[in-house]
């Protein structure tokens, strides 16, 4: 139950505060799609539901997705092209550039990027459960008003 609660405190958080989108982090072996540890040869098997419930992430207009990953450059590419195929938009990998360090600000994001959700099997995400936990509560959550 741990993410459906980040996942609610990341969208209380931006209605209180007035923000119009939540930035969340992606994991990609383990969490999203089934790791074979093998460099050089990309897995591309998603857990069960994952795929689907990726793009109805992708879907949200207030929701932007970043991957968060190990995985070299070239895979990295790799995994882009795969997701863009399955019209799976991830806007960054790992960094945050839709939120600045500023001069006298709360937080110094420059080598810690800032993220409101953490989707990581190493932090207790579990991906052979959790994503339907994940698209129930996404059902439940009305969309974050734009200030644009």
């Amino acid at each position: 139950m741990s993410i459906v609660k980040a996942i609610r405190n990341s969208f209380e958080k931006a209605r209180h505060r007035e923000w119009d989108e939540v930035y969340w982090h992606f994991d990609i072996h383990g969490t999203m799609i089934k790791p074979n540890y093998s460099k050089g040869n990309i897995p591309t098997e998603f857990y069960d539901d994952a795929e689907r419930v990726l793009k109805m992430i992708s879907n949200r207009p207030d929701i932007k997705m970043i991957l968060f990953t190990c995985s070299w450059p070239d895979e990295q590419s790799q995994y882009f092209e795969l997701f863009e195929s399955l019209h799976i938009k991830f806007h960054a990998v790992n960094s945050n550039p839709f939120v600045e360090t500023k001069d006298g600000g709360y937080g110094y994001y420059v080598e810690k990027p800032y993220m409101d959700v953490l989707f990581e099997d190493k932090a207790g995400f579990d991906p052979e459960t959790d994503w339907l936990l994940v698209e129930k509560e996404l059902l439940n959550q009305p969309l974050l008003k734009s200030k644009r």
